[in-house]
């Protein structure tokens, strides 16, 4: 489903954006008993509104997640083609089950006391680049400085101090994750709060990262710019986002790319176009201008009898296709400029050629302009 069309998670969950955990957790719990397939069989509708409530709540459950989420919006997990799996760093349609066993356990039969696994991949992450307009064509190499979680190298990512395991099992929960509770007929499975649903409770936490395996850097890393990339295009540098949970893998980085306007270039897909304006007098007896190209100067004739708007081509002479498909053309729109002031003697010289300028040959759309007047009034 496109982000356009999502609705606001807050809204889907019917709780306010400073809503805790507690709340959240209740007012999921509420709504999926009710829209549950169990309870619905065969009602579409209340399937979908079920899988929109989990897709919510397992972003706003998440304080990572919901936190990209308040910022960015629905654009946090969007991928770069448009699917799941993108700047959240986890795909929707993963873990459906498992979000729902951890609010209910047993009930409607999704309960299997499984634990969070103690590993997860790094989220990925967005860098929002402006270049100019001949970089986005020639390409070029930028120095992008950001700031990411990297794994702790006090600890390397165990979270315990020295990098020892450090680890034992959680009293709690004894190492599922999950807690179970009997409410009436039905059996609830939660989260174990004391390991997080980890299973595991690290006794001696790491000074440097207290105890997160992770922390936040400085990074500063240089990115090749194609020659082709067009204002929206996104980069992926996969391994540069943020380093993974637990010694989980790294998550990417993509660089969305914003080109500059160009004070004379404009383009249209892989065409470059530009206006040159000339005089009636180049226009009628034909010229030669210099135009400007992404390569410097050329020189570009003007045949005799030139238009106003007239489209002139030069080939090759655009911008090299971003999938290797060539390389688009510059057009060149013709102006002919019209003079605001003239001197006694030049409209004296323009009201002698107006006299002899007086053929249909000369100006077939004018002609075209007066039959037409002549056809309609008569």
């Amino acid at each position: 489903m496109p982000s356009a069309q999502k609705r606001d998670y807050y809204e889907v969950l019917g709780v306010n954006r400073g809503c805790g955990e507690v709340d959240l957790k209740k007012a999921y719990r509420s709504l999926a008993i009710q829209f549950h397939p169990d309870r619905n069989p065969g009602n579409k509708d209340a399937e979908e509104r079920f899988k929109e409530l989990n897709e919510a709540y397992q972003v706003l459950s998440d304080p990572e997640r919901r936190a990209q989420y308040d910022r960015f919006g629905h654009a946090a997990f969007q991928g770069p083609q448009g699917g799941p799996g993108g700047f959240g760093g986890f795909d929707f349609s993963q873990g459906f089950e498992e979000v729902f066993s951890d609010i209910f356990g047993d009930f409607f039969g999704t309960g299997r006391g499984r634990s969070r696994s103690r590993t997860r991949r790094g989220d990925d992450l967005r860098y929002d680049l402006e270049i100019e307009f001949e970089e986005a064509a020639r390409g070029i190499e930028k120095v992008v400085k950001f700031q990411r979680l990297t794994q702790c190298e006090s600890c390397n990512g165990t979270r315990a101090r020295g990098g020892s395991s450090g680890a034992r099992q959680c009293p709690n929960c004894r190492g599922s994750g999950q807690v179970r509770t009997q409410q009436g007929f039905f059996s609830i499975s939660t989260t174990c709060g004391q390991c997080r649903g980890e299973g595991m409770i690290i006794s001696d936490p790491c000074p440097k990262c207290q105890g997160q395996g992770r922390i936040r850097k400085a990074e500063s890393l240089a990115v090749k710019i194609p020659p082709g990339v067009d204002n929206g295009s996104r980069l992926k540098l996969r391994g540069e986002g943020e380093a993974g949970y637990g010694g989980g893998p790294q998550g990417d980085l993509y660089v969305v790319i914003h080109v500059k306007e160009h004070e004379m270039f404009v383009r249209q897909d892989n065409d470059v176009i530009i206006e040159a304006p000339i005089s009636f007098p180049q226009a009628a007896v034909g010229t030669e201008i210099e135009v400007p190209t992404l390569e410097g100067k050329v020189k570009l004739k003007i045949p005799p009898g030139t238009q106003s708007g007239k489209i002139l081509r030069l080939k090759g002479k655009g911008i090299v296709d971003l999938h290797g498909y060539g390389r688009g053309d510059q057009l060149i729109k013709v102006i002919v400029e019209t003079p605001r002031s003239l001197t006694a003697r030049q409209r004296e010289l323009l009201e002698e050629f107006a006299k002899l300028d007086g053929k249909a040959v000369n100006h077939p759309l004018s002609k075209g302009f007066v039959d037409k007047l002549k056809e309609m009034f008569g």
